[in-house]
């Protein structure tokens, strides 16, 4: 089996390329960081490239249990594996994860509950929806224009696995919505604006849409303006207003039937 000891390796300066856009882009592939992300991307039978793994990795019998794709395995040492990592205390072992052919272009839908990022940016946030998205039931995430990408290292950390049990897809939100409309799938967008109406006063779906809008500047007037109608969540304490993630959880589980 192959053993890799030096950052100074090329190889090792691939993988760390892997923590940018351009280099996920170019190798077809991103990072995944933890026994937790590395199991779920197993169990999962996601498309592995390679499996990076320090000699003591300590759930060694689970992980060879698991890997019955047996996937091209390095051992690397400690040292790779601190400068691979974005996290102080690093458990050991990494996957290089095949990108998914994204499916940006519209096509019929067949339903389904779908949560839409419009210009959202903060890492823990996006993170956070697209896990509320996967426990509330729905088929899928839609990452607008302006929205952080999907395999920013710290995008998947906060995502915990999710991105292996439900569909994620980078494209126009503009586009999406349209093809929603023609399938008579309500798409409900978020505005403080006396317009909108009450989270709780819609009713609940089987088939729909959920968009949320950047942290600072919320929606921007183009989706607003192609929704079928806008929400608010009425803040009932002396809070000026909600975090965005904890906004989406409540009108996932709400609106969700």
């Amino acid at each position: 089996m192959k053993v890799i000891r030096s950052v100074q390796n090329k190889q090792v300066k691939e993988w760390k390329k892997l923590s940018t856009k351009k280099g996920r882009k170019k190798q077809n592939a991103y990072l995944l960081d933890g026994w937790h992300l590395v199991k779920e991307a197993l169990a999962a039978r996601s498309e592995i490239k390679l499996l990076l793994v320090t000699e003591d990795f300590k759930y060694r019998a689970e992980f060879e249990e698991m890997n019955t794709q047996n996937s091209e395995e390095i051992i690397i040492s400690e040292e790779v594996a601190k400068h691979l990592s974005e996290t102080p205390s690093p458990q050991g072992i990494f996957g290089v994860i095949a990108l998914k052919k994204e499916q940006s272009t519209p096509v019929s839908l067949q339903g389904g509950a779908w949560l839409m990022l419009d210009s959202v940016q903060d890492p823990g946030n996006i993170g956070t929806m697209v896990r509320t998205a996967d426990a509330a039931g729905f088929t899928g995430v839609i990452f607008g224009v302006g929205t952080a990408d999907v395999y920013q290292p710290k995008v998947v950390r906060a995502m915990q696995g999710s991105q292996f049990h439900i569909k994620l897809i980078t494209a126009s939100l503009s586009e999406w919505i349209q093809q929603m409309h023609k399938e008579n799938m309500p798409v409900f967008g978020t505005e403080l604006n006396p317009a909108a109406k009450p989270y709780d006063e819609v009713g609940k779906y089987r088939d729909f849409a959920i968009v949320m809008g950047n942290e600072g500047n919320g929606m921007s007037e183009e989706i607003l303006s192609t929704t079928t109608t806008n929400l608010y969540i009425p803040i009932k304490g002396h809070a000026e207003s909600l975090n965005v993630a904890v906004a989406a959880g409540i009108l996932m589980f709400q609106l969700k039937r």
